[in-house]
Order: C-alpha cells, then sequence, then structure tokens
C-alpha cells in the first residue's frame, strides 16, 4: 500500500470507524459510469485466535450487500497464549504475512469504510500492544480490540437473518478458536430481537486442543472436554432457565463457526466447502452427534481426509465437536441451524448503517 493509503487506514481507528479515501477522477475519464463510481466499497476485517478473514462488500439497491473479494488463511494467533499468556513471535509473523495481503486487497479494492478487529487471543495476550503496534506499521491496518460483548452484537447481527420469528426464544453461539460466545435473545414482533443474556466461556477450539493433547484425543479425553464446557455453561442456565423453554419447545438454536459448518458439510457427504449448501441449512443435533463420535473415531490423517476439514483444522476439529456436544447436553433442542456469517457480516451491517446507504 502507498503511504498516503497506510495514514488513511491508520486514522479511520482513532476516532470513527469511517475513512475517506480521495477519488481518483482518472476512473471518469476511463468512462467508468458515476453512479457506480461513487458506490461506496465497505470492509471487515476479523483476526481472530485461529483465522485471519476478510470481506469486502458494496451496498445494494434496497438493501444488504454484494460481497466483490474475501481473503481466508488460518493464522493462529493465539497458539500457546492459553499456556503464556503472550502471543509467540512465529504467530505474529504469521498474522502480519495475511495482513499484507488483506491491505493490498484494501487499497485494490477502493475501500471507502473499514473496520478490523480482534477478538480473544489479544484480549488475553499481554504482548497485545506490542502486535496492534506491528501491524500498525507494517501494513497500515488498525485492529480495534473488541469486548466479548461487542463480539457477540457483530455475530448476531450478521446471522441474525437465519432466525425463525415464529420461535420466542433462540439460542445463538459461535464457537471461535480462543472462546465461546453464547446469547439466549427473545424475539419480538416485525423481527426485532432482544438480547436477555450473554456468555463469553473463554474456551475455544485451539484453547481445548492444547490443553487436552493436541490431536490425539480419546474417547475418555472427549468426556473431560465435554464436562469442562457444560460445567462453564451451568450458570448461565441457571440465571435464565432455558431448559423449561426447550421442553415447551419455545428455542431455536442457531450456530455460527467453522465446527458448525464443518458438521453440516460432512453430514451432506460434500465433496468440497460450498457455502451456499451450507449456509441457512439444518442439521439434526442426531446427526451431528453421529458425526461427531466418527471423527472421534478417526486419527489425525483420517480426519485430514475430509474435503471440508483439511490438514489445517484436523487437529482442532474434535475440540469443536465436543463443545458443540456440551451446549446440546444442556439444551436438547433436535435440530440447529447452520450460519456460514457472523462478525464481519455483522460489522459490514454496522458499516453501511453508520454511513447511511
Amino acid at each position: 500500500m502507498s503511504g498516503t493509503a497506510l495514514r488513511l487506514f491508520g486514522r479511520a481507528f482513532e476516532g470513527d470507524v469511517n475513512i475517506e479515501l480521495g477519488i481518483d477522477r482518472r476512473g471518469m475519464a476511463a468512462g467508468m459510469r458515476p453512479a457506480s463510481y461513487m458506490r461506496p466499497v465497505f470492509a471487515a476485517l476479523d483476526l481472530g485466535t485461529n483465522n485471519c478473514r476478510l470481506l469486502v462488500a458494496r451496498p445494494q439497491m434496497g438493501g444488504g450487500f454484494r460481497v466483490i473479494d474475501a481473503f481466508s488463511r488460518i493464522v493462529r494467533l493465539g497458539e500457546g497464549v492459553s499456556r503464556s499468556r503472550r502471543l509467540s513471535d512465529a504467530a505474529m509473523e504469521r498474522s502480519v504475512a495475511a495482513l499484507r495481503i488483506c491491505a493490498a486487497k484494501l487499497e485494490r479494492r477502493g475501500v471507502t469504510a473499514v473496520r478490523a478487529v480482534a477478538t480473544e487471543a489479544c484480549r488475553r495476550a499481554e504482548n497485545c500492544d506490542a502486535f496492534i503496534d506491528l501491524v500498525e506499521r507494517e501494513t497500515g491496518i488498525a485492529l480495534d480490540i473488541i469486548s466479548t460483548h461487542e463480539e457477540a452484537r457483530l455475530a448476531l447481527a450478521g446471522c441474525a437473518p437465519l432466525l425463525d420469528p415464529a420461535v420466542r426464544g433462540a439460542l445463538v453461539f459461535d464457537i471461535g478458536g480462543g472462546s465461546t460466545e453464547l446469547m439466549w435473545l427473545e424475539l419480538g414482533p416485525g423481527g426485532r430481537t432482544r438480547m436477555i443474556d450473554q456468555i463469553s466461556v473463554p474456551q475455544g477450539v485451539v484453547g481445548l486442543t492444547e490443553s487436552y493433547g493436541g490431536d490425539r484425543v480419546s474417547a475418555a479425553t472427549y468426556v473431560r472436554m465435554v464436562d469442562e464446557i457444560s460445567a462453564a455453561l451451568a450458570a448461565f442456565e441457571a440465571r435464565n432457565g432455558i431448559q423449561r423453554a426447550v421442553e415447551r419447545g419455545e428455542v431455536q438454536m442457531l450456530g455460527t463457526s467453522g465446527t458448525v459448518t464443518t458438521l453440516a458439510g460432512i453430514h451432506l457427504g460434500l465433496q468440497r466447502y460450498e457455502r451456499s449448501v451450507v449456509d441457512g441449512s439444518y442439521l439434526q443435533i442426531d446427526h451431528a452427534r453421529a458425526v461427531s463420535r466418527r471423527l472421534l473415531e478417526l486419527d489425525f490423517a483420517g480426519r485430514a481426509a475430509y474435503p471440508c476439514i483439511g490438514r489445517e483444522r484436523a487437529d482442532l476439529v474434535v475440540a469443536g465437536c465436543a463443545v458443540l456436544e456440551a451446549i446440546c447436553d444442556t439444551w436438547p433442542v433436535t435440530r440447529l441451524r447452520i450460519a456460514d456469517r457472523g462478525l464481519r457480516e455483522g460489522i459490514l451491517v454496522d458499516l453501511i448503517a453508520a454511513n447511511g446507504v
């Protein structure tokens, strides 16, 4: 990126999330249509414990947006943080390399407003400030370390269209690399949602995997994982009495994470992951448990052979299954709706609204 663009990106996060970039008038001379030329371009960047993900989109007439560019790379920024409380040099190097690619995409697409956020790994790490400075110095991207409440709010904003307005209660969860966010919602008239309660469990797929022996997980170890997460959810259930609403059939469940999209893809027998097939689909909980058991019985190579998993996630998927099982044990609904959308889409919704589009 040019020095000018770097400074513009950096300044944007000192206050507002809006970035005003200069317009190259040569675009008009080249025959670009004015209406298309002036249409804003928004970007959402999520640097999580495990992944670095970017969406670039244009708002559409009548609402919504169209994605014009995207990027996703596993960087494992949170590797070892649960033990050392520090981001490792190797993890920071991987993340900065991915963010350089994101920065190039932001410039190439002429982004007019962007928000870049970091989550649990940076919330926990004692050296996160040094990492944030490094990122801005090397890429021009100013990361905003968001709270667990803000993370949950953005995830909900991104996947709320998948909620069924005919069912009054909703449990929405996001199984991340470093934490698991869970929200208890009430749906009102016109599709309005009210967050009744929210919890952030400081365990995600990376932390659990590191705590319980890496890619070799026995049946007994798996049970201990499930028990740990179940214990962390107990106070949330005690506060809200959600189980009674489940028994009355008044609760829907919506999951957004790599775990649930992976399980759905495997259950559907996809030879390669297809977002259009998975996003918005329903997965019976019995089917989810069956896939989890199948994965638990496999070794690393066996899990990696699934197209929807691959080698980069084969050591993490069983921990995600354990988190999901704990959620479904605590609140035994019969089916789960799958969302391949969440925090980044929520950021885009916010940016579009903030810019009056």
